[in-house]
């Protein structure tokens, strides 16, 4: 049972993880596509950085996804 447990907490927590990215993009998504479509084939970095220069034309949501992630 023990070694149970140590096999599906860490699968568990990688789940939730990966889950609360896929919100976080989920949220941003639209504005991205809104106001950083010519950058999203240059990468997460470039598109956050473009999402920071819009910050105040985004979405609530958006918003609160990158204050949540200390951006």
């Amino acid at each position: 049972m023990t070694r149970f447990l140590f096999a599906v907490v860490p699968l568990v927590l990688l789940t939730s993880a990966a889950s609360a990215q896929q919100q976080g993009r989920d949220a941003c998504s639209r504005d991205a596509s809104r106001f950083c479509r010519a950058h999203l084939s240059e990468g997460d970095q470039v598109v956050l950085a473009c999402l920071k220069e819009h910050r105040s034309r985004l979405s609530k949501a958006c918003q609160q996804t990158l204050a949540d992630h200390g951006q």
